[in-house]
């Protein structure tokens, strides 16, 4: 396109946009009218995609990080011919794929879900990082974000990684409207001050007037031709540019034009323009992963191993065995035992630092460009990112998270690192599956079984060293348990996981000493539970007690609970789990002042018992 037709094609965006806000009754218009003719000149002159093929591996990735400017986005698909006008028009319906902020659930040229605003960057690090190594792909990755959303942190975590790694295959277009949704935002028009906050970082900064659009084809060319670093354009734009009663007026963000059809006509009413967006190189994919026969490490019953160190060598296994598993570290990979995996394929083992917002977008990204991704740190501070794990969610995103040193049996370092919460976030999210092995063959088993699955997957790992008491070839199918000890004398069921479980064995030998019978169930899938384990325990014993190194609530207790929620009586349940604010101390003096260890779950079995007696 010359440059008349990218001024009208930049035009046409705009009147797009205006109508399927209208449409709709409710939108972003005016936050999509102020990156048109960035977008009109990316598509039709720099962008490498075929849309009949979105996950052709050398296509160059777009994200819109400022998804509220959804709007803009589907005009641009309509332009390349992805979507026709009757779709267009029917932007946020129920059941169109046009949702008021883009999914990739509903749209396959959508690379990640946005609207929850400092995402789509740190997405777009991951997915350039996944064309960097372990083998370079010819493909850029362009992310529009607007002027707002840099007052998030994890924006700035986004670009110090960017600029360590030398993602020179990024370009961030960063829409400088100047207002915001409540009013103007913290810089306005200083396009200086965010220069100078990129180039800090070690980016290299192109400032230019975003409604020129051949200053803005030349910006284009800069970033592609910039070696060793990653690109921001700071572009000066006006938000609702081109309609005298929006342009530049604050009070008017998230609602379609008031006068639309006026609004129409002055933009110079509705065009037809196509877009003929550039084909992706055909020899521009990067070789396949290599795949090879999985050889977990084997742990004899009675050794000491913590599961943390299961977790370590059972995905340095698996990442011999699979090209396509890649390790993200928030800086801690000694503790997680991620290292492990870093010493034996250092290519394909990113570190993050302590930035785990970064560390969970960048995973969502691999994930796009179909790495299978495991992401490591402590526990407690996946909390850090938990927008990002529900905004993954909403992607459909698979991706892999591990949380170690969690609950009190950590010991001395006390509450700020124990994960006491881990448990009911990630079961709260959507799809989610949450394991919690208890021995090192069990943790390795559930390892290898988290790359085949879908949505988040969370494994809690633990620090102290804990007894083997699976066999290597044991089996432990996601959704499943095991009943440890059982009889037909069973007066109570006692169900553990993790650091609990061989706690709550022992209490049952001691109660069984007593001449009370105890069943002990290892629920090592929290998410999904095993229902009918769980029913068919408190049908045969009456009564069931949840053991938990974690918060009562969300917990475990939780999770046995929501196993009869179907209407059938509810039995007895008794939930025993960290009720006080720990400090420091040992672990075992941990489990014990929580009432979580062998002795507290045998005296708490006493009483129920005897109560059951009386009663």
């Amino acid at each position: 396109m010359n440059t008349g037709e990218l001024v009208e094609l930049g035009q046409q965006l705009r009147v797009d946009s205006v109508r399927a806000a209208a449409a709709a009754g409710s939108g972003h218009p005016t936050s999509s009218m102020s990156a048109a003719d960035l977008v009109a000149v990316l598509f039709a002159r720099h962008f490498r995609y075929d849309f009949d093929r979105p996950d052709h591996p050398a296509n160059d990735r777009f994200v819109l990080s400022k998804g509220h400017a959804s709007p803009l986005m589907y005009a641009t698909f309509k332009a390349a011919g992805a979507i026709d006008d009757e779709e267009l028009l029917t932007f946020r319906e129920n059941g169109s794929r046009l949702e008021g902020h883009p999914t990739p659930r509903r749209l396959p040229w959508v690379e990640t879900a946005t609207g929850s605003l400092g995402q789509g960057l740190p997405v777009g690090v991951g997915i350039a990082l996944a064309g960097k190594r372990p083998a370079r792909a010819d493909h850029r990755v362009w992310v529009l974000c607007g002027d707002s959303e840099l007052a998030e942190g994890s924006i700035w975590e986004a670009a110090e990684q960017a600029a360590y790694e030398h993602l020179d295959n990024l370009t961030a277009i960063v829409d400088v409207n100047r207002l915001g949704q409540r009013g103007p935002t913290r810089h306005g028009h200083d396009l200086d001050a965010y220069a100078r906050r990129f180039q800090a970082f070690g980016w290299h900064t192109v400032e230019v007037n975003g409604h020129d659009v051949d200053a803005v084809d030349r910006a284009y060319g800069e970033a592609l031709s910039t070696k060793g670093q990653p690109t921001a354009i700071l572009a000066r734009t006006l938000k609702g540019k081109g309609v005298e009663a929006v342009q530049d007026r604050e009070g008017l963000h998230g609602k379609p034009l008031p006068e639309a059809e006026e609004a129409i006509a002055e933009l110079g009413g509705p065009r037809d323009l196509r877009i003929r967006v550039a084909q992706p190189p055909a020899d521009g994919a990067p070789p396949a992963p290599h795949t090879g026969h999985l050889e977990l490490p084997r742990w004899d019953k009675g050794e000491e191993v913590a599961t943390r160190n299961a977790f370590g060598e059972a995905l340095t296994a698996l990442g011999t065995a699979r090209g396509d598993v890649v390790v993200l570290d928030g800086e801690v990979g000694d503790s997680t035992r991620a290292e492990a995996f870093a010493k034996e394929h250092p290519e394909r083992y990113f570190e993050c630092y302590i930035a785990e917002q970064q560390m969970v977008a960048a995973a969502v990204g691999m994930a796009t460009r179909g790495r299978v991704p495991y992401a490591a740190t402590f526990a407690a501070f996946l909390t850090r990112a938990h927008d990002f794990v529900r905004m993954a969610s909403i992607s459909g995103s698979g991706i892999n998270l591990v949380g170690s040193h969690a609950g009190v049996a950590i010991g001395q370092d006390g509450p700020s690192q124990m994960g006491l919460e881990d448990l009911a976030m990630m079961r709260a999210v959507h799809g989610s599956t949450v394991l919690y092995p208890c021995d090192a063959n069990q943790t390795a088993r559930l390892v290898a079984a988290m790359a085949d699955l879908d949505g988040i997957r969370y494994l809690r790992t633990s620090r102290g060293a804990s007894p083997v008491i699976y066999g290597p070839d044991e089996e432990f199918p996601v959704g499943g348990s095991k009943v440890l000890r059982s009889s037909d004398r069973d007066r109570l069921t006692l169900v553990a996981a993790g650091v609990t479980v061989p706690e709550a064995l022992a209490a049952a030998e001691a109660l069984a000493g007593e001449g009370v019978a105890v069943r002990v169930i290892d629920l090592y899938s929290v998410k999904p539970v095993d229902r009918e384990t769980l029913r068919t325990a408190a049908e045969e014993t009456g009564c069931l007690m949840t053991v938990e190194d974690h918060h009562p609530e969300g917990g475990l207790g939780d999770a046995v609970a929501e196993a009869f929620d179907d209407g059938r009586p509810v039995p007895r349940l008794v939930r025993l789990g960290v009720r006080t604010m720990p400090g420091s101390a040992s672990p075992d003096e941990q489990l014990h002042a929580a009432g979580i260890d062998a002795e507290s779950i045998a005296a708490a079995g006493r009483l129920l018992v005897g109560e059951a007696i009386v009663s």
